[in-house]
């Protein structure tokens, strides 16, 4: 069973008491963006925007010979996840139109509930992404303890790290609000990227772990590798559910990794991930954290449900895409325009290459 929450002014997250301020400047600058871009042509582009993580580790990486083996421990905890995924919707004469949005999902007595936020909508341009990124940026610091500030990106950067700031505010939010649950995160738990700076998820990580909650990171692929093969590729003939413990790895500045990493294999699907736990906690706390995921949630081909609906709920469809477009036509006057591809007119069947024109 899963149940939907309106969004209102008061999130409807496990518990209510929350900040709002971060999404209430996120639907500000929206408008405010839009309302400058009145008139001008809009040059189509669907290409999703992912976020991607440029990890660097100094490594002998070897994964430990004897698996962990798990039991579920079906004693009731609250399972959480939060996910953001944002759109290039496509270009205009002054900068690019984005759409950003996010989803929280959770498990709790069986149920499957969830929160959507967005989609938010901005024209990104050179002359307002520098107030557009201060003012989000300062709204999720008066929600944290620090003030370190992060330099404004680049305009092809902005899209990935607007999702990422309204990620890491959801993902705090749960830290706060959650206790004795489980906090799964898309991604690793490694930290000295630009758009992950070390006091931001050192600071979610101390929230969790002041509630009685654990995080636990999945990872969809890896370059991890030990021995020249990806750590996810050497499973043992082992009856599921079990983890490795990998030996020998380090981050290299300014990097910095915040998490024991394992590699995970949850069900009898010959599918493993690998999975990043807070290092912080008590190697028994791990190991009881895994063991409680597994008995309270469902992994079908061995990833979590809670983190699979959170990533679901916040994609956007083509539907949602084709919905947004008659919006900013409609509501702000945009005049869309299909130009032509220069690869496709220059080269013909060879203008393509890879993803990048895919």
């Amino acid at each position: 069973m899963i149940e939907q929450y309106t969004i209102t002014n008061k999130y409807n997250f496990p518990q209510p008491n929350i900040d709002t301020l971060l999404p209430q400047r996120f639907f500000e600058q929206s408008l405010h963006s839009l309302q400058r871009v009145h008139q001008q042509p809009l040059q189509l582009n669907t290409a999703i925007q992912r976020l991607h993580t440029t990890e660097q580790y100094a490594t002998s990486l070897q994964l430990k010979p004897q698996p962990i083996t798990l039991k579920p421990d079906r004693q009731g905890t609250t399972i959480t996840a939060a996910d953001t995924s944002t759109i290039k919707v496509g270009e205009t004469i002054t900068g690019i139109l984005v759409a950003v949005r996010a989803a929280t999902a959770w498990r709790q007595d069986g149920t499957y509930r969830y929160t959507r936020l967005g989609p938010f909508i901005f024209h990104v341009t050179e002359e307002n992404k520098d107030q557009l990124y201060n003012s989000l940026e300062h709204a999720y610091f008066s929600t944290t303890c620090n003030s370190m500030h992060q330099p404004t990106p680049n305009i092809m950067q902005m899209p990935m790290r607007l999702a990422n700031l309204l990620e890491r505010w959801l993902q705090i939010m749960l830290a706060k609000t959650v206790t004795k649950g489980i906090l799964l995160f898309d991604g690793s738990l490694t930290a000295g990227t630009p758009e992950t700076p070390p006091q931001r998820l050192k600071e979610i990580l101390s929230c969790a772990r002041k509630n009685g909650s654990t995080v636990l990171a999945f990872s969809k692929a890896t370059t991890l590798r030990a021995n020249g093969v990806l750590i996810t590729e050497q499973l043992p003939s082992r009856e599921p559910p079990y983890l490795l413990e990998t030996a020998g790895l380090h981050s290299k500045p300014p990097q910095v990794l915040l998490g024991n990493v394992y590699v995970a294999r949850l069900n009898k699907a010959n599918i493993a991930f690998r999975l990043d736990v807070d290092k912080e906690v008590l190697f028994e706390q791990q190991i009881d954290a895994i063991q409680k995921l597994l008995g309270n949630d469902i992994y079908t081909q061995g990833y979590p449900e809670t983190l699979r609906l959170s990533h679901i709920l916040c994609t956007f469809t083509a539907n949602e895409v084709l919905a947004i477009k008659h919006f900013i036509t409609r509501k702000h006057g945009i005049q869309i325009i299909n130009r032509p591809d220069m690869h496709r007119l220059l080269f013909g069947p060879y203008g393509y290459k890879g993803e990048a024109y895919a």
